[in-house]
């Protein structure tokens, strides 16, 4: 029983062998080894290139977390600032009512933007 298989996937791929020439079987092993090369040359380039970004990522990451903490220190005391600012001018505008002439009275006492507020 196994020798008429065996005969017959002999004549099979005889058929197959004459079907494809040989020089395109080498042709085309020839383009997929150069394309394999090309392809390893591109990961070992992007691998360098990640590196090289993370490197990069962690020196300004911890240069951009620094100065996001002082930017939040300085909006913090700059609100404060601008707390003990209004306090005093009401307190001024309290004891002295011809301080500050009447455009600056009309409910304008802080025209900076609220940052906080989607636009």
């Amino acid at each position: 029983m196994e020798e008429p298989i065996r005969e017959a996937s002999q004549q099979v791929s005889e058929e197959f062998k004459t079907l494809v020439n040989a020089h395109d079987l080498n042709s085309l092993r020839h383009l997929q080894h150069l394309i394999l090369g090309r392809l390893q040359d591109s990961n070992a380039v992007l691998s360098h290139y990640n590196d090289f970004a993370e490197n990069c990522f962690a020196d300004v990451s911890l240069e951009f977390s620094r100065n996001t903490r002082l930017l939040k220190s300085m909006k913090a005391d700059l609100d404060y600032i601008f707390l003990k600012l209004r306090s005093i001018k009401s307190k001024i505008m309290a004891t002295y009512p011809d301080a500050f002439p009447d455009e600056s009275t009309s409910d304008a006492f802080d025209r900076r933007p609220d940052l906080e507020l989607p636009q």
